[in-house]
């Protein structure tokens, strides 16, 4: 058993590894807050903000939301620093030339990554989505509302055989306009209810005003109206009212039981979801992968010396997190499904990563 276990070795590149990567957390996330404050000074300056609110509410979910963003950068980064620092004082050498197999001095590497990936994940699937709320609910309130309070031409269906309509909906009075709710039976109409306005109380609970029902029975129609009426309907406003931020929001559970209810109610705009979902799943394995490609890179001495090491890794990183911007963007466009354009990245820097890893010394 103990021919197995870990060595000194493997700790040792274990701890530059997770400290290479904390350091630079810690240095660029710095970096980031004091231009993001630059860029916001004037926001902040307005007298109904307080520093409680920029301290707890904003900036306290800001550093760890784009810390965990930007994860396989310092990832990368970190790999790449630390390899190639112990290539020019030729430690890889004395490690091979020793009887070590660079497959064997992988291994502290790949554990390392498997904690990133581990860490990162769960940070990303439950824990830094409620933290978001109140991060964005800030930007909403002070720096900029992206927040959709309205809505026009809304169709969606409430239960299998039940299609709602709403002409207008504006959730700052809770109102929608020219409403309509149709029940099918095997695909025939069976009532149809319409009202000038539908005002939206608690969870389901809705209230129609100056409405009108009608029931079809083969060729007979029965009519009913009334001036207020309350109805539940299993649909809520932020079904419709979809933010550009609300996929941010929800743990990858509730992620997951929302793009299935909504495709169920025939809702297509919920492309940003998906690809939030399977970025999530997509970003595991984006830790092994950037880590294969930093220490193969990284472990060879070259001339141009740690720099020369440094600039490839930093254009390999930013080329890669540019091509998942880029297919995320294919994805919001519907040219190719958000699945695929989560994993694509993956797929081509894979290769990337076999190819540097045959070319490491041995």
């Amino acid at each position: 058993m103990k021919k197995y276990g870990l060595k000194r070795l493997d700790w040792y590149i274990i701890k530059q590894f997770l400290g290479t990567y904390i350091f630079a957390i810690i240095l660029i996330i710095s970096i980031s807050v004091v231009f993001d404050i630059n860029e916001k000074i004037d926001k902040f300056l307005k007298p109904e903000v307080t520093l409680m609110e920029i301290v707890f509410d904003y900036y306290l979910n800001f550093i760890p939301y784009f810390a965990n963003l930007f994860s396989p950068l310092f990832t990368f980064i970190a790999v790449i620093f630390f390899t190639s620092r112990l290539a020019n004082n030729s430690e890889i050498i004395a490690m091979l030339a020793s009887g070590l197999s660079f497959r064997r001095l992988i291994l502290p590497y790949a554990i390392s990554a498997a904690i990133i990936a581990l860490t990162t994940f769960v940070l990303n699937a439950y824990i830094i989505p409620p933290a978001n709320i109140t991060r964005i609910d800030f930007q909403n309130k002070y720096i900029r509302n992206k927040a959709v309070d309205y809505a026009r031409n809304v169709q969606l269906e409430v239960e299998p055989g039940v299609i709602a309509y709403f002409d207008r909906y504006d959730d700052k009075s809770r109102m929608g306009y020219r409403f309509s709710l149709e029940h099918f039976e095997d695909k025939q109409l069976v009532s149809r209810l319409t009202a000038g306005q539908i005002k939206y109380d608690t969870l389901y609970q809705w209230t129609v005003i100056d409405y009108m029902i009608r029931d079809f029975d083969g060729m007979r129609e029965h009519i009913s109206s009334g001036s207020r009426k309350d109805t539940t309907l299993t649909i809520i406003p932020s079904d419709f009212l979809i933010s550009v931020n609300d996929s941010e929001t929800m743990t990858t559970p509730q992620l997951a039981t929302y793009i299935n209810r909504q495709k169920k109610r025939g809702i297509g705009n919920i492309q940003t979801f998906e690809i939030e979902y399977h970025k999530r799943y997509a970003s595991i394995m984006a830790a092994f992968i950037l880590t294969t490609i930093g220490a193969s890179l990284s472990s060879r001495k070259m001339k141009g010396g740690m720099g020369l090491n440094i600039g490839i890794g930093l254009g390999l990183s930013f080329s890669y997190i540019l091509f998942t911007t880029v297919t995320s963007t294919f994805a919001v466009n519907g040219y190719v499904s958000p699945m695929v354009a989560s994993w694509i990245p993956n797929i081509l820097y894979t290769f990337i990563a076999i190819y540097l890893y045959i070319k490491a010394p041995r």
